[in-house]
């Protein structure tokens, strides 16, 4: 796995490069410091995984993300910051951002880009027990999206952060299946990737 690393310490980047290639398998390609280096960064190496922090100087990292997912939709980007602020999980999520991470929990930066890496999404334990309250709305106004009970229970494997294969075991459903009912989920909601869903989930159907 290629990762590209930004943080406006460069001891933090040159620390967690240290701690990413301990583990074997995944290299580091690069390190930025600011929003305008993870572009340019991303644009030049193409990594797997962008793992960027949040406040920095010249341009944040949800104002770089914004600008590469624009042009990327698939770029996978995991954010690693020390803020829980509400406004900065929830423009991540809008965003489409694959993870959000606390930087106290270095020990689950590897085990989180991995799982980002093969198209999961990745929120630390505080992140997940804060997104019910940030997504609130007034269920009066929701309106019917047609949903049979399976899909909904699809789309709430996704929001608790599941893979296709953990799906397909907990529903019975074979992982193709999942896949292809997902996919008509997407279509149906109007929405691009699994972040959106989990999202229209803690929004719509929780």
């Amino acid at each position: 796995m290629k990762v590209v690393v930004v943080d406006d310490d460069k001891l933090v980047c040159a620390s967690l490069k240290t701690i990413i290639e301990s583990e074997g398998e995944v290299e580091v390609l690069g390190l930025g410091y600011n929003g305008q280096d993870a572009i340019a960064l991303y644009k030049q190496l193409k990594p797997d995984v962008l793992l960027m922090d949040i406040r920095m100087d010249l341009m944040t990292g949800l104002e770089a993300a914004e600008i590469i997912l624009k042009e990327d939709q698939a770029a996978k980007i995991l954010f690693l910051t020390t803020f829980l602020d509400d406004e900065y999980i929830i423009k991540a999520l809008q965003l489409g951002a694959k993870g959000y991470l606390i930087k106290q929990n270095f020990e689950s930066i590897v085990p989180s880009l991995r799982a980002v890496e093969a198209g999961q999404n990745v929120f630390g334990q505080d992140i997940v027990t804060k997104i019910p309250g940030l997504m609130t709305i007034d269920h009066r106004e929701q309106p019917s999206y047609d949903l049979s009970d399976k899909e909904q229970e699809l789309i709430e494997g996704v929001a608790q952060g599941m893979s296709n294969r953990e799906i397909s075991e907990s529903l019975y459903l074979s992982e193709g299946t999942v896949r292809n009912r997902l996919s008509i989920i997407l279509e149906k909601l109007n929405l691009r990737d699994r972040t959106q869903l989990a999202i229209f989930y803690y929004k719509n159907l929780k």
